[in-house]
């Protein structure tokens, strides 16, 4: 099958690397140099006619559309009008991710569990509602955000600043939220917009630094699969999920793609902290090297209205990904630094998320710039891999956290958190 995947990261270099293991052919745009490894790259304009216009030169016969923005600027769309079959869903489905203030009204509407909220689309308005909370709150830019644009605000004096720096945007919104308690977990489900199998849970790990400190990125981390109780699931799948596929039909908002959520498992059960409209980043790079069917033809199912989900497998074993990112980031992360990278061994691999090729040098270029993933039967074996092959990369002054799977009791590396001097 010839397959385009839209993206330039390291969750599209795994959903390539899924798709180029089972035999297809594989086209990306934009690619990175990571990517050029397993498919072919082709560098082209951005703007949907132009990606519909690749798609239509290259024959293809499925596209996966990897980014937010992407499906946020209806190109899943203008792909299903020309006629091709599209894995992704549509700009008006696809405002469950890109406007938080609208997702959570649909929620509200569809009984799917959450934290309690407001939305606002003035400052005075947000200002005056913070003043009548209790802290801890969350305080989120309703808007895309890449994973961030999100602040726990356990004074008031930093809850103002964040709402002040959110409506120093044009168009701005903000949603004002209870803080949850309990583990968070992502579980992704791939669907057709009716039928859907649901992927193994992980665990991402948000901060920069070690015991969930320092500002939010957009992900530093990710253990596969994480436990959640058979009951616990079911109220996922019946009450999130399935719920929310209905929803959306209902409001005639069909969903073909991944629809990830984003959950807290609270003292009153599973509850929704956001939804996501595709593959999570990094959750990809642990889910994918797991899954034993294939990702192509499932996709392809779906884009078809036929996923059937018992057709999906997954191995028994577990996955680990350590997330090497820049000095500076996620401030101002440093580019240009030279990187060097170890062969990797059966069940491990680096995908490449912000590099770049410089005078034949690789060099990064982003601010998470590889994702170090390796795989074995149990999650202990999985991180100590990635951690042992993650300090193979030659990076320097590379930022990464020590502590991935923490939270149930797992450590990769027992070594001492980063230097105060690495810390932006």
């Amino acid at each position: 099958m010839r397959v385009l995947v839209v993206g330039s990261g390291a969750r599209e270099h795994a959903i390539a690397q899924a798709c180029a293991g089972k035999g297809h052919r594989v086209l990306c745009t934009p690619g990175n140099p990571g990517i050029a490894q397993v498919a072919e790259v082709v560098h082209w304009p951005q703007d949907n006619a132009s990606l519909v216009a690749l798609a239509q030169e290259h024959g293809a016969e499925l596209v996966i559309v990897g980014p937010e923005a992407y499906l946020a600027q209806g190109l899943a769309d203008e792909l299903r009008a020309a006629g091709i079959p599209t894995f992704g869903p549509g700009q008006a489905a696809a405002q469950i991710e890109s406007d938080k203030a609208w997702s959570k009204a649909f929620m509200t509407r569809h009984g799917v569990p959450t934290a309690a909220h407001r939305s606002f689309e003035t400052l005075d308005a947000a200002l005056a509602h913070l003043g009548t909370c209790g802290l801890p709150v969350v305080i989120k830019d309703a808007g895309l955000q890449a994973g961030k644009g999100v602040t726990i605000v356990r004074n008031h004096q930093e809850g103002r600043d964040a709402l002040r720096a959110i409506f120093a945007q044009q168009n701005a919104a903000a949603v004002i939220e209870d803080f949850m308690t309990g583990q968070e977990v992502s579980v992704l489900a791939m669907t057709d917009g009716e039928h859907f199998a649901l992927t193994l849970p992980s665990q991402d790990h948000k901060t920069i630094w070690e015991g969930d400190t320092g500002p939010m990125t957009g992900g530093m981390g990710v253990i596969c699969p994480f436990p959640v109780e058979d009951a616990e699931m079911d109220i996922i799948r019946r009450d999130i999920i399935e719920r929310t596929l209905q929803g959306l039909r209902e409001e005639g908002l069909p969903f073909c793609g991944v629809l990830y959520a984003g959950l807290m498992l609270t003292p009153d059960g599973p509850k929704v902290v956001e939804f996501n409209a595709r593959f999570g980043d990094p959750e990809a790079e642990a889910v994918l090297p797991l899954l034993e069917s294939d990702l192509a033809a499932h996709a392809l199912a779906a884009a078809q209205g036929q996923l059937n989900p018992d057709e999906l497998r997954w191995s028994t074993g577990a996955s680990a990904v350590v997330i090497l990112a820049a000095p500076g980031y996620p401030g101002a992360p440093q580019k240009g630094i030279p990187l060097q990278l170890p062969p990797t061994g059966t069940g491990e691999y680096i995908f490449h998320a912000g590099t770049a090729e410089q005078d034949g040098q690789l060099v990064s270029s982003g601010g998470r710039v590889l994702a170090v993933t390796a795989t074995a039967d149990t999650l202990p074996d999985a991180l100590s891999r990635a951690y042992a092959l993650a300090d193979q990369v030659g990076f320097e002054g590379a930022q990464l956290r020590r502590d991935i799977g923490f939270r149930i009791g797992l450590r990769g590396d027992e070594a001492p958190a980063p230097a105060p001097e690495q810390r932006p």
